[in-house]
């Protein structure tokens, strides 16, 4: 929840600028601003490389939802992604595991790819039970989909201690939950699809740590927070894949 209009317009141009100027060749670039700002990326991002994600959907397709942004909503000003189950909607707004789910389905129904986040909280690193909540986290919500809706999915592993504290996990951690995540995607279909799943990090990424956490095999991109607020260092993290 930042930027105003002015701000926000600065800003996607500033990206826009960079996109239309490089060949991005296999990297993908999203800008995923707050709702009131959806028209406005897609009207700059018609007919460039730059992508538009929601930050949020509405797991109702229509109706008495006050303040919902639908999926229709999404589909007909041109929006490609939709974040779903950033921890601060898990953590603020209580979005339960069913909830996630129903997200999942309205956005796959209206050709929406969902950016799907998942991530524990440091008391549960601290125990060891991080394998175990991301896992329950990824079965609940997005699992029960077949291969074929599964493969519009992007997973997002963020480490929820390590968002906007400005401590990131080492790029070791990162791997090894990455990993695990391809995993059991393998386990659940199969090698074809874990390997062409993205799996991005999310959690105080910057331009000064982000080439060292994308080396990593299983780290395909990221899933970028305070950092993005500024064109320059989003397009350094951007120079980092």
């Amino acid at each position: 929840m930042n930027k105003t209009f002015e701000e926000a317009d600065d800003l996607i141009n500033g990206i826009l600028e960079f996109v239309n100027k490089n060949q991005l060749e296999n990297k993908a670039v999203i800008v995923c601003p707050p709702a009131i700002y959806l028209e406005l990326a897609t009207d700059l991002a018609h007919e460039t490389e730059l992508l538009v994600g929601a930050q949020n959907i509405s797991n109702f397709e229509s109706g008495a939802y006050t303040g919902e942004i639908s999926a229709p909503m999404l589909l007909s000003m041109g929006v490609d992604y939709t974040i779903i189950g950033h921890s601060e909607r898990r953590k603020y707004f209580n979005e339960l595991h069913e909830v996630l789910a129903q997200k999942v389905n309205m956005a796959l129904k209206y050709e929406i790819a969902p950016i799907f986040c998942c991530g524990e909280l440091l008391p549960e690193r601290e125990t060891g039970k991080h394998f175990e909540v991301v896992k329950k986290q990824i079965v609940e919500s997005v699992f029960y989909l077949n291969k074929g809706d599964f493969a519009n999915l992007v997973i997002a592993y963020e480490p929820v201690w390590a968002i906007g504290t400005g401590v990131n996990a080492s790029p070791a951690q990162a791997q090894e939950m990455h990993s695990f995540i391809r995993g059991l995607i393998k386990e659940k279909y199969d090698q074809q699809t874990a390997e062409n799943t993205s799996i991005l990090y999310g959690g105080s990424c910057n331009s000064k740590n982000a080439r060292e956490l994308f080396s990593n095999a299983d780290v395909d991109g990221g899933l970028i927070g305070g950092a993005s607020l500024d064109a320059e260092e989003f397009i350094k993290i951007i120079q980092s894949l």
